[in-house]
């Protein structure tokens, strides 16, 4: 059974956790039950299917507890366990149809809600997900995996608090829960608390030692707060534990980058390029590098591309602003920085850096628009750069 959403990072994945439901003891095999009733022929298919389960034998566990079903047409465990090898599998309607006749046979089996819930999450179909985990909930109030699942589609959704609550509850009835202190860590990352998701990142891990993503989301919370250092060794130690982790190497680059370790910081984005051609954040990073190394038109191109993987992405809409101003192509960086605005109207630094680009221009008119728009954002200016616009208007 897929028992588990897991956040990781940016990005949002359902992680399988074998959790199968037995119906006796497993040493019963079908070919010593040949001349033995139909409830033993039953049994015997039904363990040797969760067997093959486990195993990741998908077919032959399909196989097996369909003819399960044909002794028992009523055996609801039958119905929910084909279910779980039709997931696993990648059918999610044959899955739901599974789920769906067990929870027929058996109202209250709040596992099957799960699942199906799982398996709606996996089509984006997220209000009936929400359905299903919440009646797995009502069935089994202490259902800590239901909790953490719903949590998974409340950040979906920004419903950030409604999250926060599930994510607390699943800790709550499971303390050693490191899935849920790793989503809820997000949860506060998404919200700027970076200290917050760093204990939660800090919990997690110490929970479970090989956990990898959690490493890299401290890593990158760390990145948020400007301690590169303990961001690098975060990275490092995921990668070490995940050596294809292409946000790992990401974060990293990002790091590297942000230290002047500029050579490191472009080798690091060329692999999680490598391993994710289509990482629109890879080429971000490497454009920084570049950038800082005033290889501005490897910049350029690494930008555009960022922009053309993600036509939303705000922070390359900026970057690529700010080397437009590099290279005193002002018009390009106003359009630049207006995008960014356009896709995120409290983006404080886009208003500043268009104010320094119509300074430039000398259309101070503008510049002082931006400005206070900064300001109402209670971005920080650099206090030389008011000083300089003051005089420059005559509003000194």
């Amino acid at each position: 059974m897929r028992k588990h959403l897991l956040i990781i990072g940016a990005m949002i994945l359902a992680v399988a956790i074998s959790n199968r439901e037995a119906l006796c003891d497993f040493g019963t095999k079908t070919n010593e039950s040949r001349n033995g009733d139909a409830n033993s022929d039953a049994t015997a298919y039904f363990n040797r299917g969760i067997e093959y389960l486990n195993q990741g034998l998908h077919d032959p566990a399909i196989a097996d507890f369909t003819r399960v079903i044909e002794i028992v047409p009523g055996f609801a465990a039958a119905y929910y366990n084909r279910g779980n090898a039709y997931a696993d599998k990648g059918l999610p309607d044959q899955a739901i149809a599974d789920y769906t006749k067990a929870i027929e046979l058996k109202p209250d089996y709040a596992l099957a809600h799960n699942d199906r819930g799982l398996t709606y999450y996996d089509k984006g179909q997220y209000d009936r997900a929400i359905t299903d985990y919440t009646k797995a909930i009502e069935l089994k109030s202490d259902y800590a995996e239901a909790y953490n699942n719903r949590g998974v589609i409340y950040r979906k959704k920004e419903l950030y608090e409604k999250a926060i609550a599930d994510y607390t509850k699943a800790i709550e009835f499971k303390s050693d829960y490191a899935f849920a202190y790793n989503n809820r860590g997000n949860i506060y990352f998404d919200q700027a608390l970076f200290n917050q998701a760093i204990t939660d990142y800090t919990k997690a891990i110490e929970l479970k030692s090989d956990y990898a993503f959690a490493y890299n989301n401290r890593g990158n919370a760390y990145n948020s707060t400007a301690e590169y250092k303990q961001a690098i060794d975060d990275l490092s130690k995921a990668i070490e534990l995940k050596p294809d982790y292409a946000n790992a190497f990401c974060n990293r680059g990002f790091a590297y980058a942000k230290t002047g370790l500029y050579d490191k910081a472009v080798s690091d984005c060329n692999k999680a390029i490598g391993l994710n051609p289509d990482f629109a954040e890879a080429y971000n990073n490497r454009g920084l590098a570049y950038d800082r190394q005033n290889l501005v038109d490897r910049a350029i191109a690494d930008y555009d591309k960022a922009i053309e993987l993600d036509s939303k992405y705000v922070e390359a809409y900026n970057h690529r602003g700010d080397t437009y101003q590099k290279k005193k192509l002002y018009d390009q960086a106003i359009a630049n920085y207006s995008k960014a605005i356009e896709l995120d109207p409290n983006e404080g630094i886009a208003y500043a850096s268009r104010a320094n680009a119509y300074f430039e221009k000398k259309e101070f008119a503008m510049a002082w628009v931006d400005v206070l728009a900064a300001q109402e954002l209670k971005y920080p200016l650099d206090p030389g750069f008011i000083e300089k616009l003051e005089k420059a208007s005559g509003q000194e």
